[in-house]
């Protein structure tokens, strides 16, 4: 993985294929973006379904999953294993996911400058969603992005990132470090080991299901 990270802060990594254009919103389309979606990315017996709270302007405007630049979602991901090393995935390559076994939802749909801005009735709502969703297209791990969201939602004191004791229908339930560029509390490189974590995870449970 130290070489795919080197890479990434050397601005290395290989070159995207270009399927759109990569739209820079203006402040006021940012500010106008409360009522977009940003719609899921999703299908049928994923690895792993990605949980973000809600999407923020910027990704709204744009409406691509982790949009914003400066977060690390993408930067993560493209460190860990889940990428191949001739690949390089970003906001605009979010529909790309489940051709690596991946997919992104929201708790929430609406956007929002800030998560807090969400109500409790908001939270719960999207948790019950969420799990409708689970059980309808079966992903093997739900992977929340952010312990405090993930708290919240299931009125849950205390814990840790990593693979939870519950689970959501047949899924497997991970709890990640929200890759906002806002959380001190995680570097890149440590968000990316934990996606390898994950990835390892994902592969022993497929080893698992063929015996």
């Amino acid at each position: 993985m130290q070489d795919r990270i080197d890479a990434v802060r050397l601005n290395l990594m290989p070159s995207r294929t270009k399927r759109e254009p990569i739209l820079k919103p203006t402040k006021e389309q940012v500010a106008a973006a409360t009522k977009n979606r940003v719609k899921d990315v999703i299908d049928y017996g994923l690895d792993i379904l990605f949980v973000g709270i809600n999407p923020g302007l910027y990704s709204a405007a744009v409406r691509h999953h982790f949009g914003r630049p400066g977060n690390r979602f993408w930067p993560a991901l493209n460190m860990s294993k889940f990428v191949p090393e001739d690949e390089e995935l970003l906001a605009f390559d979010d529909c790309r996911l489940p051709d690596f076994g991946m997919g992104i939802t929201n708790l929430c749909p609406r956007a929002s400058a800030r998560a807090d801005e969400l109500s409790k009735e908001e939270l719960e709502r999207g948790a019950r969603t969420l799990t409708r969703k689970v059980k309808k297209y079966r992903p093997r791990i739900v992977a929340f992005l952010g312990i405090t969201s993930f708290r919240t939602v299931f009125g849950i004191k205390g814990g840790e990132v990593g693979r939870q004791e519950m689970t959501i229908g047949e899924a497997v339930v991970w709890v990640l470090p929200n890759p906002s560029g806002l959380n001190a509390h995680f570097l890149l490189p440590d968000i990316a080991a934990l996606f390898d974590q994950l990835k390892t995870d994902v592969d022993r449970m497929k080893v698992s299901r063929k015996k």
